[in-house]
């Protein structure tokens, strides 16, 4: 359990879609831990997916209660195994930052309300739930790692919503 590499754009596991988990064996837990410890070490990172650590599973985790913009909306820790978006409502456009994408933030449009379910890792047990605004934005941001897709693949306008980044934090 340790902190892993992140892939970076253009590598080519980045853009493939991640086979679901059949079974909550060590070696998921193992990958989970891997996933909190990477994203853990990542600048302002609020999570991160097994495809991003070269791993192609539908496995990713998403915490946004230290970010100043998700801090006072959010579940906490989530581990997600197999997670599905089962309804989304209303939208807005938020810039974005991607560790895979480090040079570079977007403006993408997302859903400001979802609810997703999947299989928490660390209770074993299926959960539901419905997150919004930052944590909703979130949890698209890596699910669509899990779908071979990145936010440079949604950003609204490629020649008015790409930005270099200044600084990554």
């Amino acid at each position: 359990m340790a902190v892993q590499p992140i892939l970076k754009y253009p590598h080519p596991l980045l853009k493939k879609m991640a086979h679901p988990v059949g079974a909550l064996t060590a070696a998921i837990h193992t990958l989970v831990q891997d996933l909190l410890d990477t994203m853990q070490a990542g600048p302002g990172s609020v999570g991160v997916a097994a495809p991003q650590i070269g791993v192609g599973l539908r496995v990713c985790v998403v915490d946004v209660s230290n970010s100043r913009h998700g801090k006072d909306n959010n579940h906490g820790l989530l581990c997600m195994v197999n997670p599905e978006i089962i309804s989304r409502s209303g939208l807005a456009v938020m810039r974005e930052g991607c560790m895979s994408v480090p040079d570079y933030t977007g403006d993408v449009e997302r859903a400001t309300e979802i609810t997703v379910r999947f299989l928490d890792s660390r209770s074993g047990q299926q959960r539901e739930v419905a997150a919004s605004g930052f944590e909703a934005v979130a949890i698209q941001h890596e699910m669509d790692h899990l779908d071979g897709l990145l936010f440079l693949d949604r950003i609204i306008s490629v020649s008015t919503g790409l930005f270099r980044r200044k600084q990554y934090r």
